[in-house]
């Protein structure tokens, strides 16, 4: 018997396709906003979305408890475009640039070089700092992360998952040299990638050229969940208010793309 949770994960398998162009329309799929998704992940999911907003692409928001289990690679968010699943920000913004949209064409080839230096300071930093405030420190993982991500679930999953994802979460700070920081170490290392972005924005109203690129759609990603984030009690915040110059892109960002009408 096939449960509902199945059949979701199924159902986005169906439909049909539009060939090579790029495409008009497009479902992005994520946790509920309310009660379950984490900051990783809505940070993750936003980027994505400003990316879409940017590339003139309409997007359905469709919110689903188990969209983790439903992504190819477990990454969020992930999107359906006709039969077509591709999951994760890197990912969705390769495949915009095989169907023929890319915001960074105009680029130099060092520009190019330049611009992905940036975007794997921001993972390497910011997403890592949200990955530790999440499920490395004590009182967040036990007063939200836990009961957020458990939310959807019944008992006894509602416990066991979130302390099945904590434990795959820790072994990948391990890795990446991050599980023995302190919360003082983590607001350095998000100071030092704010103070690199802070630098190469300085005055200017996106990052490259006068238009944006999938960088000011990942770095406002980021940058706006810190600053408007109630998912983790390390506020990481006032790390990027010391920069009013990415501060003020943020509220450019956000007035452009999201305050008349633009789906969030």
């Amino acid at each position: 018997m096939t449960t509902p949770l199945v059949a979701q994960a199924a159902e986005i398998h169906r439909g049909g396709g539009n060939g090579n162009a790029v495409p008009e329309r497009v479902d992005v799929y994520q946790p509920y906003e309310v009660d379950q998704i984490l900051l990783p992940d809505f940070a993750q999911c936003l980027a994505v979305k400003t990316f879409l907003h940017m590339c003139g692409i309409q997007f359905t928001k469709k919110l689903r408890p188990n969209a983790e289990q439903m992504s190819p690679s477990g990454g969020l968010p992930f999107i359906k475009c006709g039969p077509q699943i591709v999951s994760e920000f890197d990912s969705i913004v390769e495949f915009i640039g095989i169907k023929g949209l890319s915001l960074s064409e105009d680029l130099s080839g060092p520009q190019k070089s330049e611009l992905k230096a940036y975007m794997a300071l921001t993972i390497n930093r910011l997403k890592l700092a949200e990955l530790y405030v999440t499920w490395q420190d004590k009182h967040s993982s036990e007063a939200i992360t836990k009961p957020r991500y458990g939310s959807p679930y019944p008992w006894p999953l509602q416990h066991l998952l979130p302390w099945m994802k904590q434990r795959e979460m820790k072994r990948y700070l391990k890795v990446q040299e991050w599980s023995d920081k302190t919360v003082e170490q983590v607001h350095a290392e998000v100071n030092l990638c704010c103070k690199a972005l802070s630098d190469k924005l300085g005055e200017q109203y996106y990052f490259f050229l006068d238009r944006p690129t999938e960088l000011d759609a990942l770095v406002y990603g980021h940058l706006n969940s810190l600053l408007t984030t109630k998912f983790t009690s390390v506020q990481l915040a006032e790390d990027v208010q010391r920069y009013p110059n990415l501060v003020r892109f943020c509220e450019r960002i956000t007035e452009r793309y999201f305050t008349e009408g633009g789906e969030r």
